[in-house]
């Protein structure tokens, strides 16, 4: 198994990708922080260039490259944030970028790619599809492969926003992280407790498809139906050769907490209505948890709003009540 990243990885992450990336504001929700009666604050990640957290790991992973690889372009498999970010970072190189989808991706965030200059491939039912695309790119084609999560540079990206809380918020007692396969969550973990090693970090998915969170309770990286949801982006497999996210997550993480669709809809529905934030099913499930009752903070948590990138006729229907299970597609 490869070595998990280090704080060191990091901090060279943050200079490898200043002025490519935005340091994104911490602010404190004073809706929240009434509610439970500790210091909440929000972790405004949406506000990123590319409307999502992953433009961190993307910038950093493309500047890593080698001028051959450059010239080889590069290949992902994605949900939708990874690919815009991926396309974004490799349209300012200059490189090629293609990237992988199955047929769950929601249509607003495939056109945001096309809109990048990117590739798409729209294949099978699942990210496990999408990725045996990429494989298949990889060997006939020469493309560089830059998973989503589990590579190292990928996450030593995202672990760049780990750093930013604890500067901005250092007294924070938890952080609240959206958890899919891992590298954010990884990547934040390693950063928040290598600074602040008694802050807890608390991974939160959604109850449809958590395939980290049902490999961590098998001990194993394990497949599980990958199904709709409002939280469309944390969807999709570890791999189960995963190499690092899955060690990482198992090792820095105190606790995961699962989110029905209404729960989800309820922190999409409070960001928008009280925050005046607009994100998406996988950027409000740290609201979605402190609403639920499902985290209980023994002092100031910082909560991840990851990303915007949410198809704005859904969105709508959510704001105004329209319950998930009427929903003919949940993303």
């Amino acid at each position: 198994m490869t070595s998990a990243t280090t704080l060191a990885d990091i901090r060279a992450a943050r200079e490898r990708i200043v002025g490519k990336v935005e340091r994104t504001p911490t602010v404190q929700s004073q809706s929240l922080t009434d509610r439970v009666g500790q210091p909440i604050h929000l972790k405004l990640e949406h506000h990123q260039t590319t409307g999502a957290f992953k433009l961190r790991g993307a910038s950093n992973a493309i500047a890593a490259l080698s001028p051959v690889e450059r010239s080889r372009g590069v290949v992902a498999a994605s949900t939708g944030n990874h690919g815009r970010a991926l396309a974004h970072a490799a349209r300012l190189e200059g490189i090629r970028a293609v990237i992988c989808m199955s047929r769950l991706v929601p249509d607003n965030k495939l056109d945001a790619i096309r809109r990048l200059g990117a590739e798409i491939r729209i294949v099978g039912n699942s990210q496990d599809d999408a990725q045996k695309e990429v494989e298949k790119l990889v060997g006939e084609q020469g493309l560089v492969m830059l998973p989503p999560f589990d590579h190292p540079d990928i996450i030593a990206g995202q672990g760049t926003l780990g750093l930013e809380i604890i500067e901005q918020v250092p007294e924070a007692a938890s952080v609240l992280v959206p958890l899919s396969g891992g590298g954010l969550a990884s990547g934040v973990a390693a950063a928040v407790k290598g600074v602040s090693p008694n802050t807890k970090v608390i991974g939160v998915s959604m109850a449809r498809g958590a395939a980290m969170k049902a490999s961590l309770d098998a001990g194993r990286p394990i497949e599980i139906e990958e199904l709709p949801t409002l939280a469309d982006s944390l969807g999709g497999g570890i791999g189960l050769d995963n190499r690092l996210t899955f060690g990482m997550c198992r090792d820095l993480l105190d606790d995961v907490i699962l989110l029905s669709e209404d729960e989800i809809a309820t922190g999409i529905r409070h960001a928008y209505e009280q925050e005046r934030e607009i994100v998406e099913g996988a950027g409000a499930v740290g609201i979605a948890a402190l609403l639920a009752g499902k985290v209980k903070t023994a002092g100031p948590a910082v909560l991840i709003l990851s990303g915007r990138n949410i198809d704005m006729a859904l969105h709508r229907r959510i704001v105004c009540g329209e319950a998930p299970s009427t929903m003919e597609r949940a993303a």
